[in-house]
């Protein structure tokens, strides 16, 4: 799939967007994903001219990163088109902690749909499909002073490494050592503004993005195969206002959208996290994840949320809110003034190749779920009676056949726990296809930055608008 750009700059012409997961004590892993922790990656060309330490200016060339790099606070590094970003797999000092890209400063990564920025390992192309999740760099970290960034154009791949103690990211008290894995991108500023847009990121042990704070539009980009034995596609917490749109997710091992206001803390500037998530694809989640937690969307501790015109393939459960019935938890999202319908379920008929069935290690039974429409019916206790009342579920496998999206090119009808991406896949849908009607009309929610939009970096960009059919993509043009 190509990327695409349809974001509108109103101050020039268009240009050419945690603790980290939280991994349960009883995740468990099937024996066919087990990572070799032998596999080593080549070391750099002898004559690679390697950086380290703080970082600014401008980049048009091929970096090699033996160290970690900081783009130090009230500095801008920016990365042009065309420019590979090769992080040494090796890690940073005697300890070899996975080297972390710190950004204080601001960060504007600007490839263009036929040259994109890469941020990825060196010889990432000779990497084995079963060692893709080893975590061998530690990702961007967007810091407390991290005013502005934009991630237009650009492949993330690779990263997860464990925080340990030496990382930054833990001497700055945003991981903890020993606890935490590194996302692609975190984000730590209430005050910083983001743009992700028309991005691949893809093979992370942990979450795709993990945001603590800041305004953020998440738009029209490739989530592949996000978290090892945990973690989503986004991750959001309190102190951020985010508008999450067409992008896809495909095989996220526990969700594609984590929405949750936890750490919440009004009087401290940290407050109450109000997402709007619309027309995403969500595929194959919550499959590679043990237990009854995950499986597209997750809606928690007091989170506002609108949550609409998303279109979940072969997904493991539905749109899932712990405690929705228990008054007073904090466990429950803000059910009184968010919006989680008009979304569409579709299944293949299809089992999965990896399901729980049994007791866990507390004796909780698994559902046992194989196919995806299962899972749907299933009486799961996080399925709140207001959630998805318009929504469109297939339950049985004849809803199924009658509710295929009928994709240009992807056959809903395979393993819905396979992760491996395909560049020839096409999401857009043919004709007659009934994601095209049914969606969401009301005015209860609408994106945060359609109108006012985001600036960054002198522009202002706006969020898309909510498009009349279910998923990203539409017919083709």
């Amino acid at each position: 799939m190509k990327f695409r750009n349809y974001f509108i700059m109103t101050a020039m012409a268009v240009c050419t967007l945690a603790a980290c997961s939280e991994f349960d004590d009883d995740t468990t892993v099937d024996d066919d994903q087990v990572i070799d922790e032998e596999f080593r990656l080549p070391n750099f060309p002898d004559d690679a001219d390697a950086v380290s330490g703080n970082v600014s200016g401008t980049w048009n060339e091929d970096v090699y990163v033996n160290g970690h790099i900081t783009v130090p606070a009230g500095q801008t590094l920016t990365i042009n088109k065309g420019v590979t970003v090769y992080f040494s797999g090796e890690g940073a000092g005697v300890n070899h902690a996975a080297i972390e890209f710190s950004v204080n400063g601001n960060l504007y990564c600007l490839g263009d749909e036929d040259e994109p920025v890469t941020l990825t390992v060196y010889a990432g192309e000779t990497i084995p499909e079963s060692e893709k999740m080893n975590g061998f760099w530690g990702g961007i970290v967007a810091g407390s002073t991290c005013a502005e960034m934009i991630i237009d154009h650009t492949v993330i791949e690779y990263t997860g490494g464990q925080v340990i103690q030496g990382s930054p990211a833990a001497e700055n008290n945003y991981y903890t050592a020993g606890d935490d894995a590194y996302p692609q991108i975190t984000t730590n500023n209430v005050d910083g503004k983001y743009i992700i847009t028309n991005s691949i990121i893809r093979n992370g042990w942990s979450d795709g993005i993990y945001m603590m704070g800041g305004q953020a539009i998440i738009a029209d980009n490739i989530f592949s195969a996000t978290g090892y034995d945990g973690a989503e596609a986004v991750n959001v917490k309190s102190g951020c206002k985010v508008d999450v749109a067409r992008n896809i997710m495909f095989s996220p091992n526990t969700n594609g959208l984590k929405l949750s206001s936890s750490d919440q803390d009004d009087a401290a500037g940290k407050g109450q996290a109000v997402i709007q998530a619309y027309n995403n694809t969500i595929i194959n989640a919550g499959w590679r994840r043990d237990g009854e937690k995950g499986g597209c969307i997750y809606v928690e501790e007091n989170a506002n949320v609108g949550v609409f015109n998303n279109l979940l393939v072969n997904c493991k459960f539905r749109a899932i809110t712990p405690d929705w019935n228990a008054t007073g938890s904090e466990d429950c999202y803000d059910r009184e003034n968010s919006v989680i319908d008009y979304n569409f379920y579709a299944s293949g008929t299809v089992q999965s190749h990896l399901f729980f069935e049994g007791t866990d290690e507390d004796g909780e039974s698994y559902s046992g779920v194989k196919y995806p429409y299962s899972g749907y019916a299933y009486s799961h206790d996080g399925y709140d009676t207001q959630v998805d009342v318009h929504s469109r579920i297939a339950k049985t496998a004849e809803d199924a056949e009658a509710m295929d999206p009928k994709f240009v090119n992807y056959n809903i009808n395979a393993d819905p726990a396979l992760s491996e991406w395909n560049d020839a896949w096409d999401f857009h849908v043919s004709d007659g296809s009934p994601v095209l009607s049914g969606t969401y009309t009301g005015n209860e929610k609408q994106p945060n930055f359609a109108v006012s939009g985001l600036t960054v970096n002198g522009n202002t960009y706006t969020s898309p608008g909510v498009e009349p059919h279910f998923g990203a993509f539409g017919t083709a043009e």
